[in-house]
């Protein structure tokens, strides 16, 4: 369908030879030479753009500009005029033109100006499809080579800044490539812990990530006592993609000093990587250091309740004995009496601030049928996640913040991913619910698709009893029971899951901020 196009201009014989021009390039132009004129074509036929001469007699452009965005304020209008005044433009500005030219005006000119204001969207997108088709070989290729641990990490941003820059392009097929394409890396990913995550936790090998019961020692607690308060903001079950989609929102307020890409331990679950993350501990460790502050899987109890003790015994170890605040929000009436009291929390070395919200969100989608709709694929699930930190109580933290000069650590204990593969399981009534991991005795499931860690202590992980053992879902998989297999397997199809292996759950962000 053709680009329609009203050209208003008392002077319309004299610009015959521009609307031959624009014809011939494909445009339908349709003449007139009064604003009188103008109005009647926009109330009775389907108009893309208008051509606007400011000047003409009778109803002038600005007039005519105004009645137009009346009648419908969709329609992108350029004004075109002899006079370089500066009252003019900022009238013209100020009634919403979508661009300014000035007389005499060639045909290129025109050209130009149309693309930019009605095919603007389609020459970025076939840009943006057309450079990643390109990238497209080198990034197969990426994956099909034996990667280090930071050319894995930079891999994955790779794959999320391709992501983020085709979301908004009307282009199927290029959504269908990069969601393979990413398929295909969580399964090379998968095999690449498998090889290497038992040796990471047992110092073995040269190579060692920033993982969660690290990560505190290395990257947040050295800034404590460079400025008079410093805070570690952690956002539950937050990705990488959607930390790139709602950094926008603090460019004015903070410059990104670093952003690091940690690693989640196993299970990429709250229960095992947030402890480990406060405590400076894997979870065995702190079963048997700390036997108090560790719930099993089994045990009743809420398996978070001690973070803030765990952290108050790592910063001893660590040889921070100061005051520290620790405030959860995981509702608004809660998140908005911590921000009232804000000013009190200032006083503290070093405040840790945990939000809830996007872990809530995964939960709820999987149980609440609107809330799938809101968050049904990748896109909107960002977007919900942007939606909420532009309206959110951290938002207004991070602005108090930036006005007192104080630096934030952004971070969290695990990501998630959108699950579609069910694999079956069979195991005794012991076993965990958890559809990205399971631990128990005398499980059934099939090795070649899981990871299965044989002995708990390999790892770190308490063992339930002496034949317990643990397994991993890896890439877009999950556990469901043979019992009801097909209801459960298509009621938890395509939700966002933690606990297993995938590029999405492990590579997690670790942003330090510097107020600007």
């Amino acid at each position: 369908m053709n680009i329609i196009v009203l050209w208003a201009d008392d002077e319309i014989e004299l610009l015959k030879p521009h609307i031959l021009f624009l014809q011939n390039k494909g445009y339908d132009v349709i003449p007139v030479v009064s604003g009188e004129d103008a109005l009647e074509e926009v109330r009775n036929r389907r108009i893309d753009i208008i051509l606007l001469d400011e000047n003409m007699p009778g109803l002038s452009g600005i007039e005519t500009l105004k009645r137009i965005k009346a009648i419908n304020n969709n329609i992108p209008v350029v004004m075109i005029t002899k006079s370089e005044e500066e009252y003019i433009m900022e009238d013209a500005i100020g009634s919403d033109i979508a661009d300014y030219l000035i007389k005499p005006v060639n045909p290129n000119q025109i050209l130009i100006c149309l693309k930019k204001n009605t095919e603007h969207s389609k020459i970025i997108s076939e840009k943006k499809s057309s450079d990643y088709q390109q990238a497209f070989r080198e990034i197969s290729y990426k994956i099909s080579d034996k990667l280090s641990l930071k050319e894995w990490e930079e891999l994955y941003k790779e794959l999320i800044y391709w992501e983020l820059e085709l979301e908004n392009i009307e282009n199927e097929t290029i959504f269908e490539i990069i969601a393979q394409q990413k398929e295909e890396a969580n399964k090379q990913f998968a095999r690449y812990i498998m090889k290497n995550y038992i040796d990471w936790l047992n110092g073995r090998g040269d190579e060692k990530p920033l993982l969660s019961h690290t990560l505190l020692k290395e990257k947040v607690f050295p800034m404590i006592g460079e400025t008079p308060s410093t805070f570690l903001f952690v956002i539950d079950n937050l990705r990488f993609d959607q930390w790139k989609s709602f950094q926008p929102l603090i460019h004015d307020y903070f410059y990104v000093a670093e952003e690091n890409i940690s690693y989640s331990i196993l299970p990429t679950a709250t229960h095992y990587a947030r402890n480990a993350l406060f405590s400076g501990l894997l979870p065995s460790e702190i079963e048997k250091k700390y036997p108090k502050l560790w719930l099993n899987e089994q045990d009743e109890g809420n398996k978070n309740q001690f973070e803030q003790e765990l952290l108050a015994e790592y910063l001893k170890r660590y040889g921070k004995n100061i005051k520290f605040g620790f405030n959860k929000i995981l509702n608004v009436d809660f998140g908005k009496k911590v921000l009232e009291n804000f000013h009190q929390l200032l006083q503290n070395p070093f405040n840790v601030v945990i939000f809830n919200f996007i872990d809530m969100l995964s939960h709820a989608r999987t149980d609440i049928d609107i809330i799938r709709e809101l968050a049904e694929d990748e896109k909107s699930y960002r977007s919900v996640t942007v939606s909420w930190f532009e309206n959110s109580l951290m938002l207004d933290m991070l602005k108090i913040l930036a006005s007192k000069k104080i630096p934030v650590f952004i971070t969290t204990d695990h990501g998630s991913i959108k699950i579609e593969k069910p694999i079956k399981v069979v195991g005794e009534r012991d076993m965990n619910t958890n559809l990205r991991y399971k631990t128990g005795r005398n499980m059934n499931y099939n090795e070649k698709e899981v990871f299965r860690i044989k002995d708990p202590n390999d790892a770190y992980l308490p063992k339930g009893s002496i034949t317990s053992e643990f397994i991993f879902a890896l890439g877009n998989t999950f556990f469901a029971y043979p019992n009801n297999y097909n209801y459960y397997a298509n009621y938890y199809k395509n939700t966002f899951q933690h606990g297993g292996i995938s590029m999405e759950e492990i590579l997690v962000p670790s942003i330090k901020l510097i107020p600007k």
